[in-house]
């Protein structure tokens, strides 16, 4: 709590990395519920603009070193839960 959070991320591609590569990050509360996108990225970062998250998620990553990591300022109790990285490198996923 307090500590800025690094959420590591790192794949591989059996395909060149290019534009078309998509990084998503989701989000589960402990307790269940819906799931929530916190962040996107292709070509450049899209942190969220809603929701929990908003304003307190970086880009960390470099895709061209197969790395899909963020980070997570202010993390609260309250943040506990699942995340899930996702990245898609057509025509690899």
């Amino acid at each position: 709590v307090g500590e800025p959070a690094l959420l590591k991320c790192s794949f591989k591609s059996s395909s060149p990395i290019t534009e078309s590569l998509v990084v998503y990050w989701t989000y589960r509360p402990l307790a269940g519920g819906q799931m929530e996108t916190v962040f996107h990225y292709q070509s450049i970062p899209y942190p969220t603009t809603v929701g929990k998250f908003r304003d307190r998620i970086s880009w960390v990553g470099n895709v061209a070193t197969g790395d899909a990591s963020i980070a997570l300022q202010s993390p609260e109790m309250s943040d506990n839960g699942t995340f899930f990285c996702s990245v898609k490198n057509p025509p690899d996923v």
